[in-house]
C-alpha cells in the first residue's frame, strides 16, 4: 500500500504524521476533489468517541469547505451508520474519524464512496496522490464559494430503520437478556435503545465515553469481563462491539466467547437452511480457522478466501454473488442488508437465528469446531518482505514441516499497526503454543522493536 493507506483506511498515532490535522485537511480535499469532481456536493463525516476525533474532524471540515464542498456531520455515530448517511443523504462520500479496535491515542481516517462501499486500491491511489500534492492546496485557494457545514439531525433513527428492516416483519426480541459491551465507544447510545426498542431486557456494559477509555480492557478485543457477567446473571447472550462498531465477538448464555468465524458458520447454515445463501457461498480470510472450512465443506458450502480486510471480503463478494463474508476477528457483512462490516447487523441476524430455530447460542456454534489456533503480535520496527528475513522463513520452514499438513502457519504484517502477526493452527494449543513463539522470536531479533 501506499504512504497513507493501510488495510482499512488511513490510521495511526493522532497528532503524528499521518494522524495530524494538516494531512487531514489534504485528504478533506483529495476527497472533495476525487468525488466531487469540482461540483458542489454533500460529504458526510461520523466520529467515534476517541478525544481526538473532533480535531480531526474539523480538520477534514475544513479541506472538504475549502474545495466548494459541504460537510455534513453525524457526530459520535457506527462506521456502518455513516455508509447508511452517505447513501440516504445521497452524499459524494462518506468519512470516518476512527481507528476502530486501537487504543484511544490512535485514530483514523475510513472512506466510502457514494454507494456507501470502501475504496478499492486504485482510488485510495488517486486520494493519496491529491492529498501529498501542494498543488490542491493551490486550487483550494481559488474557490470563492466554499462549502458550508451543517449538522445531520435524526442519523440514529434513520441507521435503526435499516437495521430493522433486515428483520422478518413483527419479529421482536421480549424475553431475550441481552447483555452488550459497547466498548465505550460509537455504540454507546444507539445499541442499547435498538434492543430495548425489540422489547428485550438489555443490560449495557461500558457506556461511558471519556475519550481516552475507548476500546480500554473492554469491547471485541477483551470480550473476557463480558463473558463473566454473561455468566453471573444468566443472560441468552453477550455482544462485544468494537470502538467503532463495525466489529462483534458473541458469547453464549455459558459464557463462552465465539470468534468471528463462528458466527459466521451459524449464520451460514440459517441462511443456507432458509434458501437465502445465494450462490450457496460464504467469504472469509486466509486468517480464517480451518475449522470454519471443515464445517462449510461439512454443509456443502463454496468457500472462498480473501486477502485481510473486510473491504477485499467485499471484493470478493461481490465477484462471487455471495451475501455473506467476514473475519474471524468478528467483521461479518451480509449485502443483502448493508454494504460493509455491521456489528449491531450482525447481533440482530444472529438473535434471529437463536429465535427462528430456538436453540441457545451453546448449541447453535457446535456447527463449527474451532481448531487449536494461537495468534502472536510482535511490535516492529518496519515491514521488510517476511521472505526476504532469512531466519524468519527458516523457522517457519521447520514448523511447516512438524506440523506435516496437520495445521499451518501464516505471517503477515498489520495494515493497520506497526506489528507482525504470527499465527499457527495445529493438533493441540500446546503445539500452537510452542511453535508460534517460535517464529515469533525470530521476528523480534530480526525487526522487533
Amino acid at each position: 500500500m501506499g504512504k497513507l493507506f493501510g488495510t482499512d483506511g488511513i490510521r495511526g498515532v493522532a497528532n503524528q504524521h499521518p494522524m495530524t490535522p494538516e494531512m487531514a485537511l489534504q485528504v478533506g480535499r483529495a476527497v472533495a476533489d476525487v468525488f466531487a469532481g469540482g461540483k458542489q456536493a454533500k460529504i458526510v463525516i461520523g466520529r467515534d468517541t476517541r478525544i481526538s476525533g473532533p480535531m480531526i474532524e474539523s480538520a477534514l471540515v475544513a479541506g472538504i469547505c475549502s474545495m466548494g464542498c459541504d460537510a455534513l456531520l453525524c457526530g459520535v455515530m457506527p462506521t456502518p451508520a455513516v455508509a447508511c448517511m452517505t447513501t440516504s443523504m445521497q452524499a459524494a462520500a462518506g468519512l470516518v474519524v476512527s481507528a476502530s479496535h486501537n487504543p484511544y491515542y490512535d485514530n483514523g481516517i475510513k472512506v466510502f464512496n457514494g454507494d456507501g462501499f470502501k475504496l478499492s486500491e486504485g482510488i485510495e491511489d488517486r486520494l493519496e496522490m491529491i492529498a501529498l500534492d501542494q498543488k490542491a492546496a493551490e486550487q483550494a485557494r481559488s474557490i470563492k464559494n466554499t462549502g458550508r457545514v451543517d449538522t445531520i439531525s435524526g442519523s440514529e433513527q434513520q441507521y435503526r430503520k435499516l437495521l430493522l428492516q433486515a428483520l422478518p416483519p413483527g419479529m421482536n426480541f421480549k424475553g431475550k437478556t441481552i447483555l452488550m459491551d459497547c466498548s465505550n465507544g460509537a455504540t454507546y447510545r444507539v445499541a442499547p435503545e435498538l434492543f430495548k426498542e425489540l422489547g428485550a431486557n438489555v443490560g449495557p456494559l461500558f457506556v461511558k465515553p471519556d475519550g481516552k477509555n475507548i476500546n480500554d480492557g473492554c469491547g471485541s478485543q477483551h470480550p473476557e469481563s463480558l463473558a463473566r457477567k454473561v455468566s453471573e446473571v444468566t443472560a441468552d447472550i453477550g455482544l462485544a462491539f468494537d470502538g467503532d462498531g463495525d466489529r462483534l465477538i458473541a458469547v453464549d448464555e455459558k459464557g463462552e466467547i465465539l470468534t468471528g468465524d463462528q458466527l459466521l458458520a451459524v449464520l451460514a447454515a440459517y441462511l443456507k437452511q432458509s434458501d437465502l445463501l445465494k450462490n450457496n457461498t460464504v467469504v472469509s480470510t486466509v486468517m480464517s480457522n480451518m475449522g470454519l472450512g471443515a464445517a462449510l465443506k461439512d454443509m456443502n458450502i463454496k468457500h472462498v478466501m480473501a486477502g485481510v480486510g473486510d473491504r477485499y471480503v467485499v471484493e470478493e463478494m461481490k465477484a462471487h454473488g455471495a451475501v455473506l463474508g467476514g473475519e474471524d476477528s468478528g467483521h461479518t457483512v451480509l449485502l443483502d442488508h448493508h454494504t460493509t462490516g455491521d456489528g449491531m447487523l450482525t447481533a440482530l441476524k444472529l438473535i434471529e437465528v437463536m429465535i427462528h430455530m430456538d436453540k441457545p447460542l451453546s448449541e447453535l456454534k457446535q456447527i463449527m469446531t474451532v481448531f487449536p489456533q494461537v495468534l502472536i503480535s510482535v511490535d516492529v520496527k518496519d515491514k521488510p518482505e517476511i521472505d526476504t528475513l532469512v531466519d524468519v522463513t527458516a523457522e517457519i520452514q521447520k514448523v511447516e514441516k512438524k506440523l506435516a499438513g496437520k495445521g499451518r502457519v501464516l505471517v503477515r504484517y498489520s495494515g493497520t499497526q506497526p506489528q507482525c502477526r504470527i499465527m499457527v493452527e495445529g493438533p493441540t494449543k500446546n503445539e500452537c503454543q510452542i511453535y508460534s513463539e517460535r517464529i515469533a522470536s525470530t521476528v523480534i531479533k530480526a525487526i522487533g522493536k
